[in-house]
């Protein structure tokens, strides 16, 4: 993971100055808690989407100037977020959304098994990391489900080895949950894959926002996120390498198969916002660079994940503490902040997730409620997925003061309207 540093604490002016949001007439007086559906994005990203339109709206890669620029603000977002994630250019792909990225995927995928190979999944997962592959049933692969702890929501990793066998061809399982949160050790989980010579596709959707993490030092595979999620554009990343790509069938037009840019994109990229999430790169550069000035490139992206989660922490520890102390709520997943992500799920005993989430509306935060399309967790912890649970998801622009207020906003509305 490189070298360890301490993390300085985060000046949230200058970040918050970083995200128009936070000086948009329409939003002032609200606290933005449902994160973990999208963040808000920053400056550098929405400045490149905007200039992308205004003068490089062409298609790219042909000799004409604007062409030409365009498709060179491609290849930089590639190679940009490429250094946060510890991987080369070539191996970061795009598409519309990690749900689309995943179905085709796993249409993808088909060229790799054969009748009887093992697939697990888990039911921790998003819909869109388990359903796809649970598909392949239909084509003669035997589906294993790694199952939760129905009390915590957490995952043994102890379990898995019972289900592993030399016949495992794939491993899908979750970064992080999106609604217990618990962080999975993936560097371990993905080691005991490889030992029988499977393959991982690890969802990252609800832990990359709290820093984009070293792709290598996990040993995914495959590592899917969403960059609307992570102060970007609405776009899915696909991090894997340029043999498994070979390895996977085609699934753009037959006279694409060479193209590896093409080759899960049945549809094409958009060019900008593909362009456009150079911005998240550049965010962090500036982020770096204002507590860290003169620090060295090669550790900056060691340096951001450190610092993102940094500021999380405390007010993470803060929230959880609150929640564990009352007897009107269930909290789900860990209580301690250290094991997980700063994604945070509740049922409430005397309102429905609905009503609070409206009540709470009313005086200022904006936090979720519903299922969020992990049903399958909710039933495995005997929670109604018609009900949902109510979600509080904060990133590192979130403030102190914010989490103050959200709590008292929270006393309150668990008392009435």
């Amino acid at each position: 993971m490189g070298t360890t540093h301490t993390a300085a604490a985060l000046d949230a002016d200058f970040v918050r100055a970083q995200f128009p949001a936070f000086s948009e007439p329409t939003l002032e007086g609200q606290a933005f808690f449902e994160n973990a559906g999208g963040s808000y994005a920053c400056a550098a990203v929405i400045g490149r989407l905007h200039e992308y339109y205004r003068r490089l709206k062409v298609q790219p890669y042909y000799a004409f100037a604007a062409s030409a620029e365009a498709g060179q603000w491609m290849d930089a977002a590639r190679a940009r977020l490429g250094e946060y994630l510890g991987v080369p250019a070539g191996e970061v792909q795009f598409g519309p959304s990690t749900s689309q990225n995943t179905y085709v995927l796993a249409h993808a995928f088909r060229t790799l098994l054969k009748p009887g190979d093992e697939i697990i999944v888990t039911n921790q997962d998003h819909e869109a990391n388990s359903g796809a592959w649970r598909r392949l049933a239909d084509l003669g692969a035997v589906i294993k489900e790694w199952r939760v702890d129905p009390q915590t929501g957490c995952l043994d990793v102890r379990q898995l080895d019972g289900l592993l066998s030399r016949r495992t061809r794939l491993l899908a399982f979750p970064h992080a949950s999106n609604i217990v949160g618990h962080i999975n050790p993936v560097a371990d989980i993905t080691a005991r894959a490889h030992s029988v010579g499977a393959l991982t596709v690890v969802d990252g959707v609800s832990a990359a926002p709290h820093g984009l993490p070293d792709v290598r030092a996990l040993g995914a595979d495959i590592y899917l996120f969403s960059l609307y999620k992570t102060f970007g554009p609405h776009q899915g990343v696909m991090v894997l390498s340029p043999r498994l790509l070979e390895q996977l069938g085609n699934e753009s037009h037959y006279f694409n198969s060479h193209e590896p840019f093409k080759r899960l994109v049945p549809a094409g990229a958009d060019h900008a916002q593909v362009a456009a999430s150079r911005g998240i790169a550049e965010y962090f550069d500036l982020l770096d660079a204002h507590h860290r000035p003169g620090g060295a490139p090669a550790e900056r992206a060691q340096r951001v994940r450190e610092a993102l989660r940094a500021a999380e922490l405390p007010l993470l520890s803060s929230l959880l503490e609150f929640l564990a102390r009352r007897t009107d709520l269930r909290l789900l997943g860990p209580a301690q902040s250290a094991e997980r992500a700063a994604t945070v799920a509740f049922v409430p005993r005397s309102v429905t997730p609905r009503e609070l989430g409206e009540r709470l509306a009313r005086r200022g935060f904006m936090i979720g409620y519903g299922g969020f399309y992990a049903v399958r967790l909710l039933e495995a912890m005997n929670v109604d997925p018609a009900r949902g649970v109510a979600r509080i998801s904060f990133v590192h622009y979130t403030t102190a003061a914010e989490i103050d207020g959200l709590m008292e906003a929270l006393e309150a509305s668990l008392r009435g309207p």
